[in-house]
C-alpha cells in the first residue's frame, strides 16, 4: 500500500512539472457573449531537461462554446524554446519523445510538443503540432536549443 501511495505521489509530482504556465494573452475578436477569442502564450518546462523552457502561442476560441469548453481551437501554434538556466539532463533521453500534450477540443484534438535529439550537433529540437483522431493538421512549428559540447546529451 505504501509503495502504491509513493508511486502515485511521484506521478503527481511529474505531472505538476509538465503543467503549462500562462505567460499572457491578447484578445483578437470581441464577443458579446462569453470570453473573446484570444492568442495565449504558455510556458512549459521540459520535465527531463533542467534549464530549458518552451513558450507556445496558440489560438483560444471564445464565445459561448469557448466558455463551456465545447469549442475546438485552431490547429495553429508557434513554439520557441530557450535555455533559461544551466542545462542538466539527469537520465538518458530517447531519440524522440513527447514531452507535453494538451486537449484543444472536447474530445478529438490535441496540441503536442515533441523533443528530438540531434546527436551530431548536440542540440535539442522541439516540434509543436496538433493532431486529430480522423485528420491531423500539417501546421507545425519547430525550434532548437543547442547544448554546450562540454555537456554531451546522454541517449538511451
Amino acid at each position: 500500500m505504501k509503495k502504491t501511495w509513493l508511486s502515485l505521489l511521484g506521478l503527481a509530482a511529474l505531472a505538476a512539472c509538465v503543467q503549462a504556465e500562462p505567460v499572457g494573452e491578447v484578445d483578437t475578436v470581441f464577443k458579446f457573449l462569453g470570453p473573446d477569442h484570444k492568442i495565449v502564450v504558455d510556458a512549459y518546462d521540459d520535465p527531463k531537461v533542467s534549464g530549458v523552457a518552451c513558450y507556445v502561442s496558440r489560438a483560444k476560441t471564445g464565445g459561448i462554446k469557448g466558455a463551456l469548453g465545447l469549442a475546438e481551437d485552431k490547429a495553429e501554434a508557434s513554439i520557441a524554446c530557450r535555455q533559461v538556466g544551466p542545462i542538466s539532463i539527469a537520465k538518458p533521453l530517447a531519440q524522440q519523445e513527447e514531452v507535453f500534450n494538451e486537449r484543444i477540443s472536447l474530445v478529438f484534438k490535441k496540441l503536442r510538443i515533441v523533443r528530438m535529439v540531434d546527436v551530431k550537433r548536440n542540440t535539442l529540437v522541439y516540434l509543436t503540432y496538433s493532431d486529430r483522431v480522423i485528420e491531423g493538421s500539417p501546421q507545425n512549428s519547430v525550434t532548437a536549443v543547442p547544448v554546450d559540447r562540454a555537456t554531451p546529451i546522454p541517449m538511451r
